[in-house]
């Protein structure tokens, strides 16, 4: 007997009304995101593992679905209808953000709005940009720049080619991992059983339409804990002389003055409720990685400047322990899932399918590897060759990969700013192995893998987690996120657009990425100047955090009672853990106590509360975002 697909069966979440609801939601959450963050920088609502904006559309959405409900029950959206709407504003949010769209206007502008005779740009490169890649309209660039100039045709017609060259270049990379998420998702979610902690807030929020979680007290209390502490610091920064309590960001070096305090170089301390709220879900021995590592981060910087080192901001070497870090952790969840992975080869000859998975095995597989033969092929207009080529698309997958990994592990932040393919390949190869054309693509393709907060692929498999006991079709899911990401491109276009040409990127807009551009292209400037060799040490660097990753996995499998996560190391010596560090030790401690008064019963007791300490903060996060654009004035942010 020969397995067949089974057909989908039919599913309350992808419906005509959630469909309807994301088409207006999406658009709307874009421009406010762009809002936001580009013209007001007042909340970094795509940046945390759990983004902002659409937490409170989805609360909001709940509170109005049970008033809703209460009238007519049938009008009522159902726990599926719920999530496909959330799912939507979700994958909006990682085309929108900081590190995906934003970035791509000032990598696509800067070179030939900022090129003068004193840094030589134009003679220097501009030769190897093609004309489709970017804007080189002076008057269009001015107007961006400078604001107060409406949207015309002119103005349409100069951006339209990059924007849908680019565009296609992102669709084509989200469905790729898409694919990579169909294969091991499997693997990831039923065989490993991991934790997704990043989905437990919206699960718990839309179960039986929100009611479980609401009639909860606990929620309620850590709600306004952390709803009081927005409120009156948002009060404060309007009416100084109100009183308020500073959970944000507090540097040390007030207090630790000297050597060899002057050596560290990020020593603040935070409590941000929402990441205390989080971090209560981190798995006991990666919070104390977190934060353990982080400490021995700070006594490497003192041992360092005492013996007369290099006592940078990126001393020792940050950046290539912690690429090593997250190259090893990619390779470890390859190296782990072996045995699924040829599985999944004997399904990809045989064409069978899992009735559960959006895909087949087969189609994924293919999908994936005529996706990376576009690329290559995309990558090649600017004169890259083959292995150049493969080696940046290897990289950026395998970084994507890692991350997607810690998120559904462990939820915790990955503001990996330190890791990126280009900054790894000048480690190994130096300017020398690289071709001009080569190196002016690694550099203008810098804007998506500069830093990584709103990286589309581990909301992607997030989403696959909510779909589970029959919440959502998968297959149908699939095909959301796809449509989301072409409607997000187009939305986000517009916003910019509309934001930038009204306020002026350069003029009013305070959160503009405009050091996207900088470091993009003065990083090529020098490159094309003043060639560097291979970097010796920082290869070294890179190959001892790899191996010593790999060790510590190997350890924690080994041994139960060794107290370190692989992932803490790159967590900490990366960007990700200089906000956050001593709030994920807060929340360790928190639930170290709870479990050795209480165990898991006392535990649990605690979720709600944690979730109300995210909530609540999200929430007079989101509120003080809706005043200071309303109002025109600068509003308290909860982040940063």
């Amino acid at each position: 007997m020969t397995d067949r697909p089974t057909p989908p069966r039919p599913n309350p979440g992808v419906t005509w009304r959630s469909l309807l609801l994301a088409a207006v939601l999406v658009p709307l959450n874009i421009h406010w995101v762009t809002v936001v963050e580009v013209r007001w920088y007042s909340l970094d609502g795509a940046e945390l593992p759990l983004f902002v904006t659409p937490v409170f559309m989805l609360f909001v959405l709940v509170l109005l679905n049970l008033a809703v409900g209460r009238l007519r029950r049938s009008w009522a959206l159902t726990q599926g209808e719920l999530l496909a709407t959330y799912i939507a504003v979700v994958i909006s949010c990682t085309i929108a953000g900081h590190d995906w769209w934003q970035n791509f206007f000032g990598a696509a502008s800067h070179p030939f709005y900022f090129a003068t005779a004193e840094n030589g740009w134009e003679a220097r490169f501009f030769q190897y940009l093609p004309e489709w890649s970017a804007v080189r309209n002076q008057d269009v660039l001015k107007g961006f720049y400078q604001g107060n100039t409406p949207l015309s045709a002119e103005i349409w017609q100069a951006w339209a080619i990059p924007l849908l060259v680019w565009g296609w270049l992102t669709v084509v990379v989200v469905a790729m991992m898409l694919c990579i998420n169909v294969i091991l998702r499997r693997q990831w979610t039923e065989n490993e059983r991991l934790t997704y902690p990043i989905v437990q807030l919206p699960l718990a929020l839309t179960e039986e339409s929100g009611r479980l979680l609401l009639r909860t007290p606990a929620l309620w209390y850590g709600f306004t804990v952390a709803f009081g502490i927005g409120l009156l610091a948002g009060a404060n920064l309007l009416l100084p002389s109100l009183p308020y309590l500073n959970v944000k960001q507090f540097d040390l070096h007030i207090w630790l003055t000297g050597r060899p305090w002057d050596y560290v170089g990020t020593a603040n301390i935070s409590f941000y409720p929402f990441m205390i709220g989080l971090a209560y879900f981190l798995p006991l021995d990666l919070a104390f990685s977190c934060w353990f590592f982080y400490v021995v981060r700070m006594a490497e910087q003192m041992i360092g400047g005492l013996a007369g080192g290099d006592t940078g901001r990126f001393f020792p070497r940050l950046p290539e322990q912690s690429a090593g870090g997250w190259l090893a952790l990619a390779f470890i969840a390859l190296w782990g899932s072996r045995d699924y992975l040829r599985g999944v080869w004997q399904q990809v000859v045989s064409g069978r399918m899992l009735s559960e998975e959006p895909l087949t095995y087969r189609t994924a597989v293919v999908g994936f590897l005529l996706g990376l033969a576009f690329l290559v092929w995309w990558t090649g207009l600017f004169g890259v060759g083959l292995g150049t080529a493969l080696f940046f698309w290897l990289l950026f997958f395998a970084l994507s990969l890692a991350m997607t990994r810690v998120r559904a592990e462990l939820g915790s932040p990955h503001e990996i700013y330190f890791v990126n393919p280009r900054r790894i390949m000048m480690n190994f190869c130096g300017t020398s192995g690289f071709t001009p054309q080569e190196l002016t693509f690694l550099s203008v393709s810098y804007w998506f893998n500069r830093c990584y907060r709103c990286h589309p692929m581990p909301p992607q498999l997030e989403a696959f987690k909510m779909a589970e006991n029959d919440r959502l079709n998968a297959r149908r899911l699939l095909w959301v996120i796809l449509a989301v990401t072409a409607l997000a491109l187009v939305a986000a276009s517009y916003s910019n657009l509309a934001v930038c040409y009204a306020d002026g990127a350069a003029a009013q807009c305070r959160g503009f990425k405009r050091w996207v551009g900088q470091e993009s292209y003065q990083d090529l400037s020098r490159w094309l100047e003043i060639p560097e060799r291979w970097d010796v040490r920082g290869t070294f660097w890179l190959l001892g955090s790899f191996a010593s990753t790999v060790w510590c996995n190997a350890m924690r499998r080994q041994f139960l009672w060794w107290p370190f996560h692989p992932a803490g190391y790159p967590l900490a010596v990366s960007f990700a853990m200089d906000y956050f560090w001593f709030a994920v030790f807060v929340a360790w401690l928190l639930k170290w106590t709870v479990l050795k008064i209480g165990g898991m019963r006392l535990y649990r007791q605690g979720i709600p509360f944690a979730l109300g300490l995210i909530l609540g903060d999200y929430t007079i996060g989101s509120i003080w975002a809706i005043v200071g654009p309303a109002l025109k004035i600068l509003t308290y942010k909860i982040f940063i």
